[in-house]
């Protein structure tokens, strides 16, 4: 994006919470960032589509209404680690990253598990208020060592395992219950793991949760499980609300079943002040710790989440991939860094195949809609082809005027391809088939058939499936390559060239003979259109190549004598040329056809 004066607009941000000011900084340096607290989520919505990043914590709610009015958003980064105030499938639809902060506050959860649980067993904050109010009351507060105690981690995850050391550091015997836990990983923290909740709960003197909030954890202890466990036991949660049934712990806590609970983390936050509902009672219970979401809420976890999101976001605005995605594929830093200047080459195909070979008529109104991309040499040693994928769908569509301001990117191109009808085939070689590149990248446009047989039509390859049932399709093919991190193409159809698809190209095939060049150059000169560049593409593959008829490789990948008599004239041109100028091109003699391109 411009400004009027010719210089780059700054990215702006939008910050409606409070965040730690040494992550704001990092942004400052090379974005704009606006810091409205307090805002409605009516004010919110009236704002956000001026900005290209929110920033949020827990408070504000990214509904789908706010997020289908922010027309510019490119990413929502949550100062955390759960994201359930943001409405993920919604961001996904319309292209949205979401990020948030994994690691940057489990230190401080861990700790603020442990702090709950010491101030459960010896009557802390009880104490501290009989204190206060003049009392001293020693023989009522009397608590329980936590050495020898039985302590139950459902979640072994990051924070779970850190508990768990810390827990054994006490003195206590540690148990788990984690299906997606490595027997190796738990026992290198002395942690026996069982194989289910019923297994874990008869066992525990204290049980701690540290899951996410999903479908299948929502209300996963209730009275049921309460019930299961042994009388007398005492229950944490510095997860996430929901996940422990307060009306079903209030119960237990008022039987006796369960003796105290230290709760962190509410269904609705904060809790409704209506004195008869179960979180209100909750908090109000004798036997119940209650601190307001403070499991994350240290400086040194604040001020870890600002900056690890902060980063994030800079790194998406400028075209790179953040670590945390919740919406997007994991990929390593370094395989990105390798993948990086593909998916410009990718991409830059995808939009030359639409205007080249389908325009006016867009892939999908010509059927064209199945894609084999061909990965040979090194690029096909990587791991995760997906920001490859996600860039050629991006291609195919950004030429096509009803795919205007839809943001295609990993987070939703899948889903943006299966609804457009396109398929898209990855194939992988680490032998590419020429010595010329370390890595080329093909691209081969079709449409569904059965077992071909192929003729030549023009600039085209005319593949129709034999027998009764007889159909056409048409193949394209275009080829490219990376030097010095720069895209270059090396096929257009039939035709081997070298350029790179930059700027305003204009496209002439053509019978290849003495003169075309004075031809077309004088054509384009009288009409004022500069050339800055030209390369002449000789008709140098088969028609069939790099497929042949049954689907394997072409014997010698050479033209025809016939189809030597052809070429592209590729030129980069300053400014567009109008229709009549290319239908005067194609009335110069032996001129076949003019497509111009926009890259």
């Amino acid at each position: 994006m411009n400004s009027s004066n010719g210089h780059a607009a700054r990215s702006r941000v939008l910050c409606p919470e409070k965040l730690s000011s040494d992550g704001l900084s990092l942004l400052r340096k090379t974005v704009d960032v606006d810091e409205k607290e307090g805002l409605t989520p009516e004010q919110l919505i009236a704002v956000i589509p001026e900005y290209e990043a929110l920033l949020v914590r827990s408070e504000t709610k990214v509904t789908a209404a706010l997020l289908n009015a922010a027309r510019k958003l490119k990413v929502v980064a949550r100062a955390g680690v759960g994201v359930d105030n943001v409405d993920v499938p919604t961001a996904t639809k319309l292209g949205v990253v979401v990020v948030n902060s994994p690691s940057g506050n489990i230190q401080a959860a861990a700790e603020h598990t442990i702090a709950l649980l010491m101030s459960m067993a010896r009557n802390v904050p009880e104490a501290c208020a009989s204190v206060k109010a003049g009392k001293w009351e020693r023989s009522r507060l009397v608590g329980i060592e936590v050495k020898g105690k039985t302590l139950g981690i459902v979640g072994l995850g990051k924070v779970g395992l850190i508990v768990a050391r810390m827990a054994r550091g006490l003195g206590m015997n540690v148990v788990a219950a984690d299906p997606y836990a490595a027997q190796s990983v738990a026992a290198a923290a002395n942690v026996t793991l069982v194989e289910s909740l019923s297994e874990l709960l008869p066992r525990v003197d204290f049980l701690t949760i540290h899951t996410p909030m999903l479908a299948s954890t929502r209300g996963m202890l209730s009275t049921a499980e309460l019930d299961q466990m042994k009388r007398g036991a005492r229950i944490l949660n510095v997860a996430r609300g929901g996940i422990v049934d307060e009306e079903a712990l209030l119960i237990a806590l008022e039987s006796g079943q369960i003796a105290g609970a230290a709760i962190d983390v509410f269904t609705s936050e904060p809790p409704t002040k209506d004195p008869d509902s179960s979180a209100a009672r909750l908090v109000q219970h004798p036997r119940c710790i209650a601190t307001p979401h403070l499991g994350a809420s240290t400086v040194e976890a604040q001020e870890n989440v600002s900056m690890d999101v902060c980063e994030q976001v800079l790194q998406i605005l400028v075209g790179d991939l953040p670590r945390s995605a919740v919406n997007a594929p994991i990929i390593l830093p370094a395989e990105y860094k390798t993948l990086q200047p593909f998916v410009r080459l990718v991409e830059k195909m995808g939009s030359l195949y639409t205007q080249h070979f389908t325009s006016p008529r867009p892939p999908v109104q010509r059927n064209m809609n199945t894609f084999d991309l061909i990965y040979e040499g090194e690029i096909a040693q990587m791991s995760s082809t997906k920001p490859l994928f996600a860039a050629l769908i991006k291609g195919l569509m950004a030429p096509i005027s009803d795919a205007e301001g839809l943001n295609i990117n990993m987070v939703n191109a899948e889903m943006v391809a299966r609804e457009r009808g396109i398929s898209v085939n990855e194939q992988k070689s680490r032998d590419p088939s020429t010595q010329a590149y370390s890595s080329l990248v093909t691209l081969v446009a079709r449409a569904p058939s059965r077992t071909p047989s192929v003729s030549r039509h023009g600039s085209e390859v005319l593949v129709s499936t034999a027998g009764q049932h007889r159909e056409a399709t048409i193949q394209h093919i275009i080829s490219g390559y990376c030097s010095d991190n720069s895209p270059f193409i090396s096929r257009l159809g039939r035709f081997a060239t070298s350029f790179v698809p930059e700027g305003k190209l204009l496209i002439c095939h053509n019978f290849d003979s003495p003169g075309k060049i004075g031809v077309v150059g004088s054509i384009l000169g009288r009409e004022g259109v500069n050339i800055n560049f030209m390369s002449v593409a000789p008709a140098t593959f088969s028609a069939v190549s790099p497929m042949d008829a049954n689907g394997g490789a072409s014997k010698d990948g050479l033209a025809s004598s016939l189809e030597t008599t052809e070429a592209l004239m590729i030129l980069g041109v300053d400014k567009e040329v109008g229709d009549n100028v290319k239908a005067e091109l194609v009335g110069a003699k032996g001129v076949l056809s003019v497509s111009s391109v926009t890259l």
